[in-house]
């Protein structure tokens, strides 16, 4: 006979809802160990029929531990569930994880070792109990010598988040970057960070504004020089104009603190990915009746 503290005990050891959990003694002739895989089981069955979902919403966590960081990004298909406890659990698991490690690719990332087998059924068994896909869409690991700071900055509480390496300047000179480039969206770190097919792309597209202005073609040539300066302002962290003093560039104030800029990584929730349209009262319906 399966009795309530029988499903209420599978409950806090699996998270798992309570019906799911009777089920899956039922299944198991009480027993909580198969009953415990069972739920797994079913939560990659689970998983499975969420894969093919979009997951554009989410949040971007960093974290630091000595000359050591980590930046990462997980997606899920509503901000309702990115604002969930069980949700940012996961968030500071990969995180704590991922700094220990030495993994590069997501791939390599997801076959690490966790209490529940591996990254990858770790976040398998979140999915199972938060009824939602989450992706774990990217990372970065960045280490920095001794003579270099990091700066770190996380926005709207989780939707950006930036990363810099600077050398030779103090914290607090750091953290103004990286709030600059949360704020001000900097594609690239410097001019020669800039692939070559960008540049050319926007020189092509400069050239035929000239034109189209009425400008001859070897007046329009020399006028593209100008406009790409421009460009690169608008584009790379070191010649943006900065954001508590724009008669000086990034580069130019960190300069001035006695310093320069190493590495940044800028994340944005979402970029690059397509977003579902609903609305707030669908969602919530939506998770009331999932």
């Amino acid at each position: 006979m399966i009795t309530a503290s029988m499903v209420k005990e599978l409950r806090e050891l699996t998270g798992a809802g309570m019906l799911d959990c009777k089920k899956a003694l039922e299944a198991t002739d009480g027993n909580l160990d198969k009953a415990s895989e069972w739920l797994r089981e079913k939560g990659i069955s689970k998983a499975a029929k969420k894969a093919d979902r979009i997951a554009a919403e989410g949040l971007v966590n960093i974290l630091i531990e000595g000359n050591k960081a980590v930046i990462i990004e997980v997606n899920s298909e509503t901000d309702f569930v990115a604002k969930n406890d069980e949700f940012k659990d996961l968030m500071n698991t990969i995180s704590n994880l991922l700094v220990k490690s030495n993994v590069n690719t997501v791939e390599d990332a997801l076959k690490l070792t966790t209490e529940d087998g591996t990254l990858e059924d770790t976040i398998t068994n979140k999915i199972a109990k938060i009824g939602e896909k989450i992706s774990f869409r990217r990372f970065e690991l960045v280490e920095k010598s001794d003579n270099e700071t990091f700066g770190s900055y996380i926005h709207m509480g989780g939707k950006i988040g930036v990363l810099v390496v600077l050398n030779g300047a103090n914290t607090e000179v750091a953290k103004d970057v990286a709030m600059h480039a949360a704020a001000m969206r900097p594609k690239y770190l410097n001019i020669e960070s800039v692939p070559s097919e960008d540049v050319d792309h926007e020189r092509e597209i400069q050239k035929q504004i000239a034109i189209n202005e009425g400008k001859p073609e070897n007046i329009a040539v020399k006028m593209v020089e100008g406009r790409i300066k421009k460009f690169y302002k608008e584009v790379c962290l070191t010649e943006q104009p900065f954001v508590k003093d724009d008669e000086k560039s990034v580069s130019e104030y960190v300069k001035a603190n006695g310093g320069s800029i190493v590495s940044m990584v800028r994340y944005e929730v979402g970029e690059g990915l397509q977003k579902k349209n609903e609305n707030f009262a669908e969602e919530v319906a939506k998770q009331m009746n999932g």
